[in-house]
């Protein structure tokens, strides 16, 4: 409601003033959209990351709970991401840690909270990950819009070089480029990095028909380094039929081409390319994954095979948001094995994770969002995948890294 207030008092001038030229109804579209495109720019102003978030952010303060990722650390410290306030515009970001392998996790550590009263509506923090790149340095990836999405939004990132210390020290957020990125990115053999980054097909509500100087870059598009991050340029990119936020991942094959999965309306879809990203082929369906639309998780491992988190107690099946497995491919995504259950609730969505250096396999994930809030990890070896069960000594599911502690208000 504050939103829609502010946006009826900032734009009711604006029109008043359209009218007062006697513009045609294009002309008068015209400016409203080109007011909103001014709104927009409102996100382009960097967020501040809050080193010090207690007390008002601790977990007796927040109500809501959708996963980011996992990471660690060279020294062995885990941090957590996940999004508070709500999976919109009210949205920000939390992280946290843990110094035990996740038996314990801090109080929030780090917030990204973009909002603020003197705003004529929300701008939220909504989407992005962590990843420790080669040099053991940690980078927080997070996306900023006004609303949930103003039809070019952008992609921050900020890094930590000390993400073991007592006092971790962040870099000031940088703005990438436009979109949102969902996932972590890909290190191909040539040494370069791959940024997954998606642009939406049109903005929400009074964004709709902003930007429409993007719509040729619109879909899955990858921002590629040849300096470790120092610079990024936008590298290759593909429209998926009936996309939704897309989340893509990419895998380099042992041939040196890229397979590309991709989240749909109508569920995984797929693409390849053959010149290391810069174009893609007609997109398909993956043969013999089904999954719902949501996210999922898709890693080379150390081993050589490749990894698969997805919904369903078989790769061809899903039940929709429940049942999150973990699967096995040794010949490059044709066929999988194994099939371990990491949890068989529903409600259950987002995987995303990472291989440790010796082995051990961490996907986190979220459960009830709006309701338990609950941020998850499972821990797991390729052995436990290949046994369906867990085998390890050292494996563990359903691990609670976060719950929101405050009694969520009802949605006005």
């Amino acid at each position: 409601m504050r939103a829609a207030r502010w946006l009826i008092a900032l734009l009711l001038p604006a029109l008043a003033y359209a009218q007062a030229l006697d513009l045609s109804p294009e002309q008068t579209r015209a400016f409203e959209i080109a007011t909103m495109e001014r709104i927009a720019d409102l996100a382009l102003i960097p967020p501040k990351l809050n080193t010090s978030p207690l007390p008002q952010y601790a977990y007796d303060q927040l109500d809501y709970g959708m996963t980011i990722g996992i990471a660690r650390t060279p020294g062995g410290r885990l941090w957590a991401a996940w999004v508070a306030g709500e999976d919109g515009p009210k949205a920000f970001f939390v992280l946290a840690t843990s110094d035990d392998d996740g038996v314990t996790w801090s109080q929030p550590r780090l917030v990204v909270d973009a909002q603020s009263k003197a705003l004529p509506m929300y701008r939220g923090v909504l989407v992005g990950n962590v990843w420790t790149d080669p040099r053991g340095r940690l980078w927080l990836f997070f996306s900023q819009s006004m609303i949930q999405f103003d039809g070019r939004a952008g992609v921050w990132s900020s890094v930590c070089a000390n993400p073991d210390a007592d006092n971790p020290e962040w870099s000031a957020p940088r703005r990438i480029w436009h979109g949102f990125t969902l996932n972590k990115p890909t290190i191909l053999s040539t040494g370069e990095w791959l940024l997954p980054v998606s642009l939406n097909p049109k903005g929400f509500g009074p964004f709709d028909g902003a930007f429409r100087d993007l719509d040729f870059y619109r879909g899955a598009n990858l921002f590629a380094s040849t300096d470790e991050g120092a610079t990024w340029k936008r590298h290759g990119h593909i429209a998926f039929p009936n996309a939704t936020w897309d989340e893509h991942m990419t895998v380099e094959r042992k041939d040196g081409s890229l397979w590309m999965l991709a989240r749909t309306t109508a569920g995984l879809m797929q693409s390849t390319s053959t010149d290391r990203g810069r174009t893609w082929a007609a997109p398909t369906e993956p043969p013999g994954i089904r999954h719902p639309v949501a996210r999922f998780h898709l890693r080379r491992l150390a081993s050589g095979r490749i990894l698969l988190v997805k919904h369903g107690e078989t790769v061809d099946a899903h039940e929709g948001r429940s049942k999150l497995t973990a699967w096995l491919s040794q010949d490059e995504g044709l066929t999988w094995r194994g099939g371990l259950m990491l949890d068989e609730r529903g409600g259950i969505s987002y995987p995303d994770g990472f291989q440790a250096p010796e082995g051990a396999i961490y996907i986190s994930y979220d459960r009830n969002r709006a309701t338990d809030g609950e941020i998850l990890f499972a821990k797991f070896t390729e052995e436990d995948i290949l046994a369906r069960q867990l085998v390890s000594p050292v494996s563990r599911l359903k691990v609670l890294i976060s719950r929101p502690l405050k009694k969520r208000e009802p949605r006005q």
